[in-house]
C-alpha cells in the first residue's frame, strides 16, 4: 500500500465533501439537533397536564385537595366541571388529559378510611399520561393523612386515590403505539418516495422532456405526487387491518373519518417531499434532508416522548410539524370515539401547512435545468 496515494485519495474526498454544503450542514446538524433536543426538549418528568376538575363534596378538605394537586404542578386545571358527562366530552375532544373527581360522601370516605376518597380518569390513549397518573397516585398530600384512621383497631391502610383509565383499561402498549405508528410511517415513506421522485428526473435526465411539454409547475408537482397518495392509503389500510388481527387494536370512530385525516396528512407529508426536492439535487441529498426533518417530528410530536413534559419553546416548535397534529387526530378518532367537527383545529393546522408547502414549493420550481 503506497501511503502518498492513500492520502490523495482522502484529501479528494475531504475536498468533495468541503463542497458539499448540504452534505457538511447534515453533518453538524444532525449531532448539533440531537443534543439540543435530548438536553433541553426532552423530558420524561410530565408537568402541566391539561385537567379539570369535579368537585361534588365542596368541602374545606376538598378544596385544599385540589390546591395541593394543582401546586404539584403535574395537572394544569383548565375546566371546572359540573357533572361527570361534561368530563367525558371534554377528554373525548382532547381538552384535558386527566380529570379529578371528587364525590359527595368525600368526608366519610376520609373518616372511614376502609375505599378511595377520590378518584383521577386519565386518558388511556396516551401512555404518557398513563405514567403521570401512577405518580399523582404516589404524591404526598398533606389533606389526605390517612394515619389517624388507619392506625385505628380494625382499620385498613387503603390507598387514597383511584386511577380510571379512559380507552384503554388494560393498558395496551400496542393500542397506544399502533394508532401512532401510522403517522410515523407515512412520514418516513411519503417524504422520501417524493423527494427522490422528483431529483431521480434530474438526475436522469428525463427533465427535458417535461420542460418541453406545456405543463406548468403546479400541474407537474401535482402529476407527481398524486401516485403517492394511493399508495400512502394502501399503507393505512395494511397497518389498521395488522393492527385488528393482530394486536387487537381497535378503530371506535368513524371509519371514513380515519381515512379522511390519514387524506390529509399524506397530503402534508407529500408538500413536504415536494418542497424538499426542489432543495436537493441529488437522491443522496434527498434522503439526507428527509431524515433531518423525520427526526425532530418524531423526537417532539409526543409519539416517543411525551409533550406536556417540553418546555413551551419546543412545543412551539412541534405545533409546525404536521405529526403531531395526527396523532391528535388519529388517537382521537380510533381510540376515544371523537368527531372531525369536535378536532377541527388539527385539521386546519394541516390543511394551512399543505397550503404554505405548496406555495413554497411550486415558487421555488422552475422548469430549467439549472
Amino acid at each position: 500500500m503506497n501511503l502518498a496515494r492513500l492520502l490523495a485519495v482522502v484529501r479528494k474526498e475531504l475536498v468533495q465533501l468541503a463542497r458539499d454544503r448540504l452534505t457538511f450542514a447534515m453533518i453538524v446538524g444532525i449531532p448539533t439537533l440531537q443534543l439540543l433536543l435530548f438536553g433541553f426538549a426532552i423530558n420524561l418528568d410530565i408537568r402541566h397536564l391539561p385537567a379539570a376538575v369535579l368537585d361534588q363534596a365542596d368541602t374545606a378538605r376538598s378544596r385544599e385537595l385540589v390546591a395541593e394537586l394543582a401546586s404539584s404542578q403535574v395537572l394544569d386545571f383548565r375546566y371546572r366541571a359540573a357533572l361527570p358527562q361534561q368530563l367525558e366530552e371534554l377528554m373525548r375532544r382532547g381538552r384535558i388529559s386527566a380529570a379529578v373527581v371528587i364525590p359527595p360522601d368525600f368526608e366519610a370516605r376520609f373518616e372511614q378510611a376502609d375505599r378511595p376518597a377520590w378518584q383521577v380518569i386519565v386518558d388511556g390513549s396516551d401512555q404518557s399520561v398513563q405514567a403521570a397518573a401512577r405518580q399523582l397516585a404516589t404524591f404526598p398530600l398533606a389533606s389526605l393523612d390517612y394515619g389517624g384512621a388507619a392506625s385505628r383497631p380494625g382499620a385498613a391502610a387503603v390507598p387514597g386515590v383511584e386511577i380510571v383509565n379512559f380507552y384503554n383499561p388494560q393498558r395496551r402498549a400496542p393500542v397506544n403505539t399502533v394508532p401512532g405508528l401510522i403517522g410515523v410511517i407515512l412520514a418516513m415513506t411519503m417524504v422520501i418516495f417524493t423527494a427522490m421522485a422528483i431529483v431521480r428526473e434530474r438526475e436522469r435526465g428525463n427533465m427535458e422532456m417535461l420542460i418541453a411539454t406545456p405543463l406548468s409547475p403546479f400541474e407537474l408537482t401535482l402529476g407527481k405526487v398524486l401516485p403517492y397518495v394511493g399508495i400512502g392509503l394502501v399503507q393505512v389500510s395494511l397497518i389498521l387491518l395488522l393492527g385488528w388481527f393482530v394486536f387487537g387494536v381497535p378503530v371506535r370512530g368513524s371509519l371514513f373519518d380515519v381515512y379522511l385525516v390519514a387524506l390529509l396528512y399524506i397530503g402534508a407529508m407529500l408538500m413536504l417531499g415536494v418542497f424538499i426536492s426542489t432543495l436537493a439535487r441529488s437522491q443522496f441529498q434527498a434522503m439526507q434532508m428527509a431524515f433531518f426533518t423525520f427526526l425532530p417530528q418524531i423526537l417532539l410530536s409526543g409519539f416517543m416522548f411525551p409533550y406536556e413534559g417540553m418546555p413551551v419553546a419546543a412545543q412551539w416548535l412541534a405545533e409546525i410539524f404536521p405529526l403531531t397534529h395526527f396523532l391528535r387526530l388519529i388517537r382521537g378518532i380510533m381510540l376515544r370515539e371523537a368527531g372531525i367537527g369536535e378536532l377541527w383545529p388539527e385539521m386546519a393546522a394541516l390543511a394551512a401547512f399543505i397550503v404554505v408547502m405548496l406555495a413554497i414549493a411550486v415558487r421555488r420550481f422552475r422548469k430549467t435545468l439549472d
